[in-house]
């Protein structure tokens, strides 16, 4: 037990198709990274096809940089397996149209990880009308989840479906007539509350499907990915105290570049 650094030594090939929302980024970046140095293909869907490309590119230096470390676990190719599929959370027509691209090119997909995501956004609301960490977080991986089911269903055996909820769970409150929060304003919108309202639908989905999938060839389990020093504080810089003491609690415990995917990687 302790620090030192945990991550699974098992070995994937190309034809395991992994999809990872917000993969270009923070705990996804080091997720979809490692899964594809592991020798899966992965498929990184984000919103900026930019910002995708330059995190792969970064990706391929780095798996070099493994090999030529004699780093053990490690896929025999010379280059990852990596994709680029553009998605936009926060509007739930790109949630479709990723939907009927992904099913028209891939017959196949054996994990999906439900990763990216916003933290304590101030009260905003998406094209569809929703509060928007309750649709980026929640309600379009939940889209995403119910219409590639069937293709995971049938994938073959050892499915996955993952998704990376949090411990601020345990600061929700559970309304739906306010769900939306539309009944606050900008200045007394509880931000907190809202994002843990949106980990804990996370929780709720994993255990409803938990109940309905017993007898299939999928499991499906939420985790909490700890303490990690991301982009998921961007949103709350204006919130001085949480900020530093997020940013101070996510370098004690592990930094981006320091892989902080290993409980993600241990669900795949």
């Amino acid at each position: 037990m302790g620090g030192s650094e945990s991550l699974p030594k098992v070995s994937l090939t190309t034809d395991r198709v992994v999809l990872v929302t917000g993969g270009n980024t923070g705990i996804g970046y080091e997720t979809a990274k490692w899964i594809a140095m592991r020798g899966a293909r992965v498929i990184i869907a984000c919103r900026s096809e930019e910002r995708a490309k330059s995190a792969i590119e970064r990706m391929q230096n780095e798996f070099k940089m493994e090999k030529s470390k004699g780093a053990l676990g490690l896929c025999s190719s010379e280059t990852l397996a990596l994709e680029f599929m553009t998605l936009d959370l926060s509007s739930l027509r790109s949630v479709e149209t990723f939907i009927n691209n992904f099913k028209a090119k891939e017959p196949k997909l054996h994990v999906l990880l439900c990763n990216a995501g916003i933290g304590l956004h101030e009260q905003n609301y998406t094209e569809d009308g929703f509060e928007i960490m309750f649709q980026v977080n929640y309600l379009a991986h939940f889209l995403l989840v119910a219409k590639l089911l069937p293709l995971m269903l049938n994938s073959g055996e050892d499915c996955r479906l993952i998704f990376v909820s949090s411990e601020a769970h345990r600061t929700s409150s559970f309304d739906l007539d306010k769900a939306q929060g539309k009944h606050h304003t900008k200045e007394n919108f509880k931000r907190l509350m809202y994002y843990g309202n949106s980990k804990l639908y996370q929780i709720m989905q994993m255990y409803c499907l938990n109940r309905r999938l017993q007898v299939a060839n999928l499991t499906v389990n939420s985790l909490h990915p700890g303490l990690v020093n991301t982009e998921i504080n961007r949103n709350f810089d204006d919130m001085k105290c949480l900020s530093c003491c997020f940013r101070l609690g996510g370098s004690l415990e592990t930094n981006a570049s320091k892989r902080p995917s290993g409980s993600t990687l241990w669900t795949v």
